[in-house]
């Protein structure tokens, strides 16, 4: 009897619902009919069969290449300045302090990005005094404003580029012959023999800033084990007397000068 009951409810809701779905459809028709609908808006498209001016031309050429710019800023901003060594290097040292996520990512970049803009500073003066500003005023051509533009980058990166870094770059390239000038070497050679430098340079910072840390680490777990405190970890232990030894020499202005210096 339960088994037949059940299956008799089973059976009124499917019907129930299939009635649902079937008697609408004459309801909403209906309603339709007698619902007046509002006309479409009319759309018109026309165009313009004269000459654009020269200037107009101008101006969107100025835009597209805006555009472009705009689209590749990350990159040129991450891979051609200071920024790349500047964000491993912090990186390394909130690793080494064993701080997990302190100072976040969005403190790192910013303090990143900033010190950046102060580093290169005299490069981007130099662009607009050179290139961006008489290119504004309509004194240069694009091309010349460009050339005249990448000039102090491209004496930015040489000064920081390794020569080893920058030969194996020329080699793999295969350049026809060996550069006689920092004029020779193409842009497209000088960029990924920079980046590698500055990622070389930042490893080797980061080795220095991990040795105080872990000498402190090694201490405290020499003491930890000889007083038969096995089960406490000693990076627990350590951490606070990280902080404090980072605070008493003022180990963020050492840090950010010697980052700084680094490119002078």
């Amino acid at each position: 009897m339960e088994r037949l009951r059940a299956t008799a409810v089973l059976a009124g809701c499917l019907l129930v619902l299939f009635l649902s779905l079937i008697l609408p459809g004459p309801l909403l028709a209906e309603n339709l009919h007698e619902t007046p609908v509002a006309p479409l808006p009319d759309i018109h498209l026309s165009f313009g069969s004269g000459t654009p001016a020269p200037s107009q031309v101008a101006v969107t050429v100025e835009l597209l290449l805006l555009l472009t710019v705009l689209s590749l800023a990350p990159a040129i901003l991450v891979m051609m300045t200071s920024f790349t060594r500047i964000v491993v290097v912090l990186s390394f040292l909130r690793q080494a302090m064993g701080t997990a996520q302190v100072p976040p990512n969005q403190v790192l970049v910013g303090l990143s990005l900033f010190l950046t803009f102060f580093v290169m500073a005299p490069v981007w003066k130099t662009m607009d005094e050179t290139a961006i500003t008489p290119y504004l005023d309509k004194k240069i051509a694009p091309d010349v404003a460009v050339d005249r533009a990448m000039k102090p980058v491209r004496a930015f990166m040489l000064r920081q580029v390794r020569q080893k870094d920058l030969a194996l770059f020329s080699r793999i390239a295969r350049l026809p012959k060996t550069p006689a000038g920092p004029d020779d070497i193409p842009t497209y050679v000088l960029i990924p023999a920079f980046v590698v430098s500055e990622l070389s340079t930042a490893f080797e910072m980061g080795f220095l800033i991990y040795l105080p840390f872990l000498i402190l680490d090694m201490v405290v777990s020499s003491v930890l084990m000889s007083m038969g405190m096995m089960m406490l970890p000693p990076t627990v232990v350590s951490l606070p007397f990280k902080i404090l030894l980072f605070v008493l020499v003022d180990g963020w202005s050492l840090v950010v000068g010697s980052l700084v210096k680094s490119f002078h």
